[in-house]
């Protein structure tokens, strides 16, 4: 599988998925909010888990920044506000077509 990278956009909350700077696929996000934001900066899936239970729906992937990742919802009405504790949330069936994509130590850009 070629190495994809994430790049998600805080701004108009939406995630991108690249394959040599080529953007393969695209997914709406929710975000956190004013007092929880989601964290800028650079990062990597450090870890990934298929029905994590609870508010993480369909799948987790957890981010090398601690108690952050990308996840599904049990509230997809959540989905393109700022609703999160941090995390970068998205809809189950998203959620899980990106898990299929990518791979432990793979990057993940967020930019504001």
């Amino acid at each position: 599988m070629p190495p994809y990278r994430i790049i998600i956009d805080l701004s108009d909350r939406m995630l991108h998925v690249l394959e040599q700077n080529r953007v393969i696929r695209s997914f709406p996000v929710g975000i956190g909010r004013m007092v929880t934001e989601t964290p800028v900066g650079e990062f990597t899936i450090v870890n990934k888990a298929p029905n994590p239970g609870g508010p993480y729906g369909a799948f987790w992937m957890g981010l090398s920044k601690p108690h952050y990742g990308i996840h599904g919802t049990n509230d997809p009405s959540s989905i393109g506000h700022m609703s999160s504790h941090g995390c970068v949330r998205m809809y189950n069936p998203d959620v899980v077509a990106l898990s299929k994509l990518m791979n432990i130590g793979d990057r993940v850009t967020i930019r504001p």
